[in-house]
């Protein structure tokens, strides 16, 4: 998230914060720094469960591939 201030407004009800109102563009950024989140959270499970499988140089995939 670019900006480490988020200016929130609270809406109580009865005494006690019901809802907070935040600007667009600061949900914009923490949205997108909750799926950051996520996309690592799911890649390190990825990994974890990959350690076992065999793996091949990248030096033998570019030749593979035909760029060597």
């Amino acid at each position: 998230m670019k900006s480490k201030n988020i200016h929130l407004q609270f809406i109580e009800k009865k005494g006690k914060k019901e809802f907070v109102i935040i600007p667009y563009v600061e949900f914009l950024q923490i949205q997108e720094a909750l799926e950051d989140l996520e996309d690592l959270k799911l890649l390190r499970q990825e990994k974890e469960q990959s350690k076992s499988e065999p793996t091949t140089p990248l030096n033998q995939v570019a030749k593979n591939l035909g760029l060597k």
